[in-house]
């Protein structure tokens, strides 16, 4: 095919685009890796430093005053020194970084205690780490105490190439607990990985709920109403527990059909979607005559209280547990904004994180 004007703009422009994008890896990549490095000299002065005791606790402090250099602020040394700590395994990538003097590389590879050379070797792949992660995303996983929790999001941000905005959303949304509470783990990991229908009204509904800043068992609760005031009470993280652009609007919402009086337990609007959100709370496994109660109470909503610039009503059910074919079953015909989930109170057992974690990491080491 013979180059023509417009096949040239085009040629240019694909080219341009591809260089840029890998010019911004280089980058990000030197960045992470200059953090680390950092950390590791700081780190490796603390122990070994012949004058180490003329500056105690205020190292950072006076490093930063004396290099003076934008970027390396104090609170920055102290986070690079974290970073070290934290990723002792990106010692594995200096090697290949060519930029870097061999006897850097000898130096700071010597300088990694047997502790550290240990978690090296039970962490996710390094090169997948550098090669996937910005430093930003770092920062964000360095918030997680716990090792196996963080793995999980490193594994995430891998497969999915999460953004740090939703990387940031998923730590704050509790994603791993979730995950590994589900009955059906492949089918959250797989809402986790494409977020496109979140501004949907299926991509509202979370599946579990995790209420566990209750402090209560799920075997605790006495009856619908105690649920209802437990989660009131603590409206704050309850909101955050439910998502972005849920408003509350009313508890125990009396309606009147036919001269009877009826009470919707919670009654939400979603500022984003423009519609009412009705939540019924259960204490017991799901049955099918509690479908048809919200039902009504979608109808309801449509009928008199929806104004005409509202999208139609959401029902949420919540129960402790759920028979899927049963659910589907009994959600046949019924109001297609009708959604089934359950909640838990207790997050699982750090047994169960660990054994879902490892399967995890064999998926992507295979």
């Amino acid at each position: 095919m013979s180059l023509n004007f417009s096949l040239l703009i085009s040629r240019i422009s694909e080219t341009n685009v591809q260089f840029q994008q890998e010019a911004v890896k280089s980058i990000d990549k030197l960045l992470t890796v200059r953090n680390w490095l950092i950390g590791a000299y700081i780190v490796e002065y603390e122990q070994n430093g012949a004058d180490k005791a003329e500056y105690g606790s205020k190292l950072e402090e006076k490093l930063a005053e004396r290099i003076d250099q934008k970027g390396l602020s104090a609170r920055n040394l102290k986070l690079f020194k974290q970073f070290y700590n934290t990723y002792p395994q990106i010692v594995q990538t200096l090697s290949a970084l060519s930029v870097l003097p061999k006897e850097t590389v000898q130096t700071v590879s010597a300088s990694l205690t047997n502790k550290n050379k240990n978690i090296a070797d039970r962490a996710v792949p390094t090169i997948q780490l550098i090669e996937n992660l910005s430093f930003s995303h770092f920062v964000e996983l360095l918030r997680i105490e716990d090792a196996d929790k963080r793995q999980f999001y490193e594994i995430q941000v891998i497969k999915s190439t999460l953004s740090v905005r939703e990387l940031k959303r998923q730590i704050d949304s509790l994603a791993y607990e979730r995950t590994v509470a589900a009955s059906d783990k492949e089918k959250v990991l797989a809402s986790l990985q494409d977020r496109k229908d979140i501004q949907t009204q299926a991509g509202i509904v979370k599946t579990p709920y995790v209420f566990d800043f209750l402090g209560l068992s799920d075997t605790t609760l006495g009856s619908e109403s105690e649920l209802e005031d437990a989660l009131l009470a603590d409206l704050k993280n309850f909101m955050l527990e439910l998502g972005h652009g849920f408003c509350f609007e009313a508890q125990q919402k009396r309606i009147v059909i036919g001269g009877e009086y009826f009470f919707i337990d919670l009654v939400f609007y979603h500022r984003i979607l423009k519609c009412h959100v009705l939540i019924e709370l259960k204490i017991d496994g799901f049955n099918h005559t509690h479908v048809g109660q919200l039902n009504t109470y979608l109808q309801y909503f449509k009928q008199n209280i929806q104004e005409s610039t509202d999208n139609p009503p959401i029902g949420i059910l919540l129960c402790t547990n759920k028979n899927d074919e049963l659910v589907e079953y009994a959600l046949g015909g019924m109001d297609q904004n009708l959604f089934v989930s359950t909640y838990q109170t207790v997050l699982p057992s750090p047994d169960e994180l660990k054994l879902f974690l490892q399967e995890e990491k064999r998926k992507l080491e295979d």
